[in-house]
């Protein structure tokens, strides 16, 4: 009868851990005392005033400058859900679309923070995002107004606004 080898299968276990510490040895040199741990500081200092980029467009061509001014935001990385665009006047046709599937799922896109978020300048809810792209597709000074100041509060980074330069720059100065 011929004799046959057996081999053994490695028997599944605990794999060796990571070589332990060398002990310290006398001919080196015994790390000192710690330093006294440093205090941790306050609460952060508050952002200052995001960059403030403005794009001339009449009123009724704001809204086409800023959808522009979205895609080359996109393209040079911003993620979409860094993007916040507020309209002075008439909706955007995007945030038109989006409240067609109701307020809920409309507000919920917000929360979610996945894509550029489209809203009313003069919206009381609590909104944020790096970048917000003003729409000044209205001429009312007042309102105007009103929305470069929230606007410059909302946003983190980088404020641009589309509308007649010369009516918006005089606010940001």
């Amino acid at each position: 009868m011929p004799s046959s080898t057996a081999v053994a299968a490695p028997v599944p276990g605990p794999r060796p851990g990571p070589p332990r510490p060398v002990p310290p040895r006398a001919d080196r040199p015994v790390p000192g005392p710690r330093p006294p741990a440093r205090p941790k500081p306050g609460p952060a200092p508050s952002p200052g005033r995001p960059d403030v980029q403005l794009l001339s467009a009449a009123a009724a061509e704001a809204i086409d400058r800023a959808d522009e001014a979205v895609d080359a935001l996109l393209e040079s990385g911003r993620r979409p859900g860094d993007v916040l665009v507020l309209t002075v006047g008439e909706a955007h046709p995007w945030q038109e679309h989006e409240l067609s599937f109701g307020e809920e799922r409309y507000w919920a896109q917000l929360a979610d923070g996945g894509d550029v978020f489209y809203a009313d300048a003069a919206v009381t809810r609590q909104l944020r995002r790096d970048v917000v792209v003003l729409v000044v597709n209205e001429g009312r000074p007042e309102r105007v107004a009103v929305a470069a100041r929230k606007a410059l509060e909302r946003a983190a980074e980088l404020l641009v606004v589309c509308g007649e330069t010369e009516t918006v720059a005089p606010l940001f100065a």
